[in-house]
């Protein structure tokens, strides 16, 4: 499993967060691909890691919280998923594997795919999905009879609308085919370059299109939307205090030592364990973290992390607000803005 990525385009948050650690329904997204490998039968797991190894393992510690075994492989730069592999070569040995990227999310698990490929023996199996802009992604290309027969990272000219999900089930081939690898125009070894080696060296390699739901969670409006989606699923259930004078819409969870108090909460909506939420209104698809304070404002269709404080807001959307944060509103006079951001935040000012 990949956990190594630097997340570039969820700065700022990920100045000071691993990526895979920030939370969807609060949970890391990297929790929900721990699970879906155990559910398919997989024990061992190597968790290759980088610059934020020290977070990652604090999180994850030996995996037996998951029902896994877990060895950390230190990747001391991101030099492309194929080098995740060069460096677990080690640990893989002549053994079958599942690698999956850490910032993936993929509804309804991998156990059909890892059963397929058990049972049929390809040199590699991957997931594609149709997506409106390829030349994002790694891209398929099939034969009439769904066979992979190319594969390109990033293309100016896509051949398909096919791209690849971060999960692939390799043999033990594939290690010669990385081997071989020179870096690409971006500088890293390409997992995709890697498959293509096995299909010039005349190897099978075998697709199936996802049928529930996937996501790259990279950016702020993948994190926004998988959050979402996982609250759809949630059952309401009130485990802190709510005073009379609030009220619960929906499916709304309030986990234990949360505090809500004068406020409407519409779900689905989840307050983590020790938030207080005094005055305010908290909308559908948002998540706001142990530990929050939210007063007098609004918020809604966003995530919270752990310890953040929101104070006399008119009204939030669409946001991620990172942990230990302060939002409070500005004074009336001078009519200027005062700002402390992050490298490569982005400001919408009224």
């Amino acid at each position: 499993m990949l956990a190594g990525g630097s997340g570039t385009r969820l700065r700022p948050i990920t100045h000071t967060s691993a990526k895979q650690l920030v939370p969807v329904a609060n949970k890391p997204v990297l929790f929900y691909g721990l699970e879906a490998i155990a559910e398919a039968g997989i024990t061992d797991v190597g968790l290759v890691v980088g610059d934020t190894h020290a977070e990652i393992e604090a999180a994850v510690g030996d995996g037996s919280a998951f029902g896994l075994r877990v060895t950390y492989l230190r990747q001391e730069a991101p030099l492309g998923l194929a080098h995740g592999v060069l460096i677990a070569r080690d640990y893989l040995g002549d053994e079958d594997f599942v690698m999956y990227l850490g910032d993936n999310f993929v509804v309804g698990g991998i156990t059909a795919l890892v059963d397929r490929f058990a049972r049929e023996r390809p040199a590699a199996q991957i997931m594609l999905t149709k997506v409106a802009d390829p030349s994002q992604f790694g891209v398929a290309e099939l034969d009439a009879e769904g066979r992979v027969i190319g594969l390109e990272e990033k293309p100016v000219h896509p051949k398909s609308d096919l791209a690849l999900v971060g999960v692939y089930l390799f043999g033990p081939a594939v290690h010669e085919a990385v081997a071989r690898l020179k870096p690409s125009r971006r500088g890293e070894l390409e997992i995709t370059d890697a498959i293509q080696e096995l299909i010039e060296d005349g190897l099978r390699v075998d697709s199936s299109q996802i049928s529930g739901y996937w996501k790259d969670t990279g950016n702020v409006t993948d994190m926004l939307e998988v959050n979402r989606l996982v609250l759809e699923s949630v059952e309401p259930r009130v485990h802190g205090s709510v005073d009379e004078a609030s009220e619960l819409v929906g499916r709304v969870v309030v986990e234990a030592g949360a505090v809500v108090e004068r406020s409407r909460l519409v779900g689905p909506a989840i307050i983590g364990a020790g938030a207080r939420i005094l005055d305010s209104y908290v909308g559908p698809f948002t998540s706001i973290g142990a530990a929050c304070v939210v007063t007098g404002s609004e918020i809604e269709y966003s995530i919270v992390l752990p310890r953040a404080s929101i104070a006399g807001v008119g009204r939030i959307e669409s946001s991620l607000i990172g942990h230990d944060v302060e939002v409070t509103p500005s004074p009336n006079t001078p009519r200027a803005h005062r700002l402390i951001l992050g490298d490569h935040s982005k400001v919408q000012i009224g």
